[in-house]
């Protein structure tokens, strides 16, 4: 794609949530645009990717609820209304339409789509708020005390590297919600 096609998209600090009732992975959408999002995740049975989450201009979602139960997250996002993507080098499947896809291995065999996730890195902590900006809004920062995003290999290694190029996103996360999912 042209780069003048494309905006520019950036993700912004995450929030903590410091309540203990509120232990959830929530994604804000401080864009002007509408976007989808599409999660992965790790948890006892395995790698997980779920999709997709419609989220209005100016608004939240929450995709996981409860006490998160992995460090690592990874996200990936469309911009529905200027195009262009939150993307990075953590490959799992995904497809166009609802999903809710089991294991990382072998995408395009089993009829799904190879899709390039960023990695956030939760810090371990209970909760967590992932903040999409555009690059005009909002630079990305860390917040003081975070550990740097971990490089790795596979996702069952624990991490992947950020996209070359591309700016590191900012860490956050949500878990996937059937209400505004895309058809």
């Amino acid at each position: 794609m042209a780069a003048g096609l494309v905006p520019t998209l950036a993700l912004a600090v995450m929030c903590l949530w410091n309540s203990p009732a509120a232990a959830d992975f929530r994604l804000c959408n401080n864009t002007s645009s509408r976007v989808g999002i599409a999660l992965g995740y790790k948890d006892a049975e395995g790698w997980t990717t779920e999709g997709w989450w419609n989220v209005s201009s100016r608004s939240c979602e929450t995709l996981l609820r409860g006490t998160l139960v992995a460090r690592y997250y990874y996200i990936y996002a469309l911009d529905y209304d200027r195009g262009g993507e939150w993307s990075g080098q953590a490959f799992m499947c995904s497809r166009d339409k609802e999903f809710t896809i089991k294991g990382t291995e072998n995408c395009l065999a089993r009829g799904f789509d190879r899709t390039g996730f960023f990695e956030v890195d939760t810090g371990e902590q209970r909760a967590w708020t992932v903040q999409l900006t555009d690059s005009n809004e909002q630079t990305p920062q860390r917040l003081p005390g975070l550990p740097a995003p971990t490089p790795g290999g596979m996702p069952d290694q624990g991490g992947m590297p950020p996209s070359p190029g591309a700016t590191p996103p900012a860490v956050s996360g949500l878990p996937p919600a059937t209400p505004g999912r895309k058809p």
